[in-house]
């Protein structure tokens, strides 16, 4: 639970050239996978815009492995709480002893009422927000989780292919562990949502909305006050709503965040950049944001449909941000990864 969320209404969070993909092994393709081919890609952005976290630009090279298809959605995780009982962060009661752990010291102790389970939603406010400020479009909201996503009168009906959200890094581990998988590092995301497009702004090109076609679920119109729904959603959408990358990967672009197993730091490439060659990268060894010096994040890629181009594009593949581990987000989901068998993959054709 983000820990400055918890709060409210006392504080409220600060807010490549690849060859074609091809399979390792067709007989053993795991449902609902895409085998993402070994190879090398640049990450980071060269480009004009996005944030100092996205520079320098590193040369990357990657192991192939599998990645899901779409983010994890409603039907799926339900099958997963069905079969293991399993309680989300924020259908648990707040620790405090782990929440003053990212506090200042001496901060009050909330009351039992605030520490109940919950998590943050989006509360849009009345007036558009100036981009170069921190605003505050977060409440954190009793009884919000992934089957109630607005708040305890909400649910999920008409939504079963929709990405689950409100997903603490811990619960999106916990299914991928279930699921015989894992979380993909930053270094395989990145690669796979680039589709094999090297050093291009968008998973899809260049041009945000090519010969006028939308690609990606984002933030239309004023942000944060008004969504206009141009691109057809609001809010989240059904996976597959939008044309697939050149691996056949779905909303690896808007939507909704992806969690990743990296700790998020600041300055990660630019301490790979020093580092020198750059194969099969985990990220650093601990988190760091001076914005939160306190929490631990770890890393979430993708962008979601809250995102606007005004406000840093997180939709673009090089784009990155932290978030805590032990928070659920109304915009925050994942999907799932898995390394092929050891000798196993085949080499790309030509």
């Amino acid at each position: 639970m983000k820990i400055s969320c918890i709060l409210i209404p006392l504080a409220i969070a600060s807010s490549i050239a690849l060859a074609a993909p091809v399979v390792s092994d067709a007989t053993n393709k795991p449902p609902g996978m895409i085998w993402i081919p070994s190879g090398s890609f640049t990450m980071g952005n060269a480009l004009d815009g996005g944030r100092q976290d996205e520079k320098p630009v590193v040369k990357v090279t990657i192991d192939g492995f599998w990645i899901d298809t779409c983010a994890v959605t409603n039907a799926e995780f339900r099958k997963f709480v069905t079969a293991t009982h399993y309680k989300t962060v924020a259908e648990r009661p707040v620790d405090w002893e782990e929440v003053k752990k990212q506090l200042e010291p001496g901060t009050p102790k909330p009351s039992d009422e605030q520490l109940q389970p919950g998590s943050v939603t989006f509360a849009p406010p009345e007036k558009p927000a100036n981009p170069q400020t921190e605003e505050n479009w977060w409440t954190w909201t009793h009884g919000a989780n992934w089957q109630h996503p607005e708040g305890p009168a909400s649910d999920l009906i008409g939504r079963d292919d929709h990405p689950v959200i409100h997903m603490a890094w811990e619960d999106a581990v916990a299914y991928a562990k279930w699921a015989e998988k894992r979380l993909p590092t930053e270094a395989e995301w990145e690669m796979a949502a680039r589709g094999g497009l090297d050093g291009k702004r968008f998973a899809w090109g260049d041009d945000f909305k090519p010969d006028g076609k939308w690609m990606a679920n984002t933030w239309t119109g004023t942000f944060p006050s008004k969504n206009s729904a141009e691109d057809g959603y609001a809010g989240t959408s059904p996976v597959k709503s939008f044309p697939a990358n050149g691996y056949g990967l779905y909303d690896m672009g808007g939507n909704v965040w992806n969690w990743c197993s990296d700790w998020y730091r600041v300055d990660t490439l630019a301490r790979a950049k020093l580092a020198g060659a750059c194969v099969n990268p985990t990220g650093p060894s601990s988190s760091y944001s001076p914005g939160h010096p306190l929490q631990q994040e770890r890393i979430i890629k993708g962008g979601s449909f809250l995102c606007h181009s005004e406000f840093g594009e997180g939709y673009r593949p090089s784009a990155r941000r932290g978030s805590p581990i032990d928070t659920g987000m109304p915009h925050i989901g994942f999907r799932c990864a898995k390394s092929a068998p050891a000798g196993s993959e085949k080499k790309p054709s030509p």
